[in-house]
């Protein structure tokens, strides 16, 4: 396994974000159009790709929220990698990168019919907060935090 800190101009990172927005579309339903627009890719300089065998296979990002938190964004696995932890290795890397860029915690939003993420999001220490910013009072989504 292979992890690279990059930008959004990688166009591994680019190609895996374009499977996530397709598996959101399924997803979210008519919800999708909503939530596409908080998850724009043009300026992110936090992103994780994860190789394995040389393929990209799983990515992440992280964004400034405010002066002390970062957010989560853009957290995919291809569907016949996932199981094997990539997920649990982006969050980690993740959340170093925000430590080192002195941030003290992370948020995140997910859907919460996104059952295997939640379940993720749990088991890496995030806990449940009320909604934040656009996700104030949208009944799908679950927001979470973790003190880095």
């Amino acid at each position: 396994m292979q992890i690279l800190r990059t930008t959004s101009d990688n166009l591994d990172f680019q190609n895996l974000v374009r499977k996530l927005d397709a598996y959101l579309a399924l997803m979210d339903g008519e919800d999708h159009a909503f939530y596409d627009q908080f998850n724009k890719i043009d300026a992110l300089k936090n992103c994780i790709v994860v190789f394995k065998d040389d393929k990209a296979v799983a990515c992440g990002a992280i964004k400034p929220l405010n002066e002390n938190s970062m957010e989560v964004k853009r957290m995919f696995t291809l569907p016949e990698y996932r199981g094997n932890g990539f997920a649990v290795v982006i969050l980690e890397e993740l959340e170093k990168w925000a430590k080192e860029s002195e941030y003290e915690k992370t948020v995140l939003e997910t859907g919460k019919l996104q059952l295997e993420a939640v379940a993720l999001y749990k088991k890496c220490g995030y806990e449940i907060i009320p909604n934040y910013g656009q996700y104030i009072g949208v009944e799908n989504s679950i927001c979470f935090e973790k003190s880095l």
